[in-house]
């Protein structure tokens, strides 16, 4: 989601949300059966680009999860699950996004690392989460499951991956007695699960097409419509000394997605899932365009740029055929999976710690895992089932 998609959630939020509350209140007949659970560890849910969570003012407002639709945090802990959504900076980079993630999680001031804050050019030190911590109690007893929607994916891969491995570069830039928990590694073990929603794991071509290409897709929308919050990141970087590759959008481009992937492990005593969403269908030029009965009318400019846009990066990757399905941000395979990653397809009757499992394909667009913008989507069952199958995973 770009900076203006946030801005247009905001606004309209105090319009509609007396809408959202009579959604909320709506009847409900979904019931959790808990008897096959075998954990019930804590869900904690991660935004992604321009969105809030439950630190955030205006997630009292209107609820990042949910949406129109009523609080999911709320509805999942009455139907007897322990969910909570954390805030992380709306355009920063995944690492500052894990290090504020980490300090909401322990209570402890966010650290963004000493080389880390050196070489990209901004404060070493956040907000201090001492005494209001997301969570009581996280450790290797008190292990959590993360849930990471869109760039919420990347965010949440990299704190694990931090979590178990540290950092390296941490470690010979601090000392011992002042260096970051996030940095020190071997507590992998604390997270349970992790669970990516339309998340772009290997980038989008959302951020890959330009003008150029604009000639190739039959559309410069799209273009437009990043651009803005592209120069925004470029105007921060040049007004307070952080570097662009200190921003979101430099991570969600394909080739530097790839790059992170490079820092990040897939952990062998952890469960793995994705579900990638499409809200486009083929048409006869083979081509995907917006389906306007899925595709919010946001989106759907973005959609078709991305659904006729094939080429080469400038590192080499090659943006096949395949890469044309698409959510209206995000493409629908780049959600499946880390490209060299372990990855199967879901089998309820076989899940495997330390390998991708991919649900299947969710029918619709990139909002609608949270319960969509205009059109309001009731995913409250769709949660209710996965967060048991998570419980009724072995320990």
């Amino acid at each position: 989601m770009t900076a203006i998609f946030h801005q247009i959630f905001y606004k309209l939020a105090s319009v509609l949300i007396s809408i959202a509350m009579l959604f909320g209140a709506s009847g409900d007949c979904i019931k959790a059966d808990n008897s096959a659970w075998n954990t019930n560890y804590k869900f904690v849910f991660v935004h992604g680009l321009s969105g809030w969570g439950s630190y955030d003012a205006q997630y009292r407002l209107m609820p990042y999860w949910g949406m129109f639709g009523g609080d999911l945090m709320k509805y999942l802990n009455d139907k007897g699950f322990d969910c909570y959504a954390a805030s992380v900076a709306p355009s920063s980079s995944a690492w500052d996004r894990a290090c504020e993630l980490y300090a909401q999680l322990t209570g402890s001031v966010v650290d963004y690392g000493k080389q880390h804050s050196e070489r990209c050019g901004h404060e070493r030190f956040g907000k201090d989460y001492t005494g209001i911590a997301l969570i009581d109690k996280f450790d290797e007893e008190n292990k959590i499951n993360l849930l990471g929607h869109s760039f919420g994916g990347a965010t949440v891969r990299l704190f694990a991956s931090l979590m178990e491995n540290g950092s390296e570069a941490e470690q010979n830039a601090t000392d011992e007695s002042e260096i970051s928990g996030l940095f020190t590694g071997g507590k992998g073990d604390w997270i349970y699960s992790i669970i990516t929603l339309a998340a772009p794991h290997n980038g989008t071509t959302a951020y890959n097409i330009d003008n150029t290409d604009a000639e190739n897709t039959g559309s410069s929308k799209l273009e437009e419509m990043l651009s803005g919050l592209v120069s925004k990141a470029n105007d921060m970087g040049g007004k307070d000394g952080r570097i662009a590759e200190d921003y979101a959008d430099y991570d969600m481009t394909i080739d530097n997605a790839l790059e992170l992937n490079k820092s990040i492990s897939t952990l062998k005593n952890t469960y793995y899932f994705s579900i990638p969403c499409n809200a486009s269908t083929m048409n006869e030029s083979g081509n995907y365009v917006a389906d306007s009965k899925k595709m919010e009318i946001l989106f759907r400019a973005s959609s078709n740029a991305m659904g006729a846009y094939t080429g080469t990066t400038e590192k080499g990757f090659v943006i096949d055929e395949s890469w044309k399905m698409n959510d209206g941000l995000v493409n629908t395979v780049s959600a499946k999976a880390p490209i060299g990653a372990p990855q199967t397809e879901y089998d309820e009757n076989h899940v495997e710690k330390g390998v991708w499992n991919i649900m299947p394909i969710y029918n619709g667009d990139h909002m609608s895992l949270q319960g969509g913008l205009f059109k309001t989507n009731d995913v409250k069952g769709i949660y209710v089932d996965l967060l048991s199958m998570v419980n009724s995973l072995e320990g």
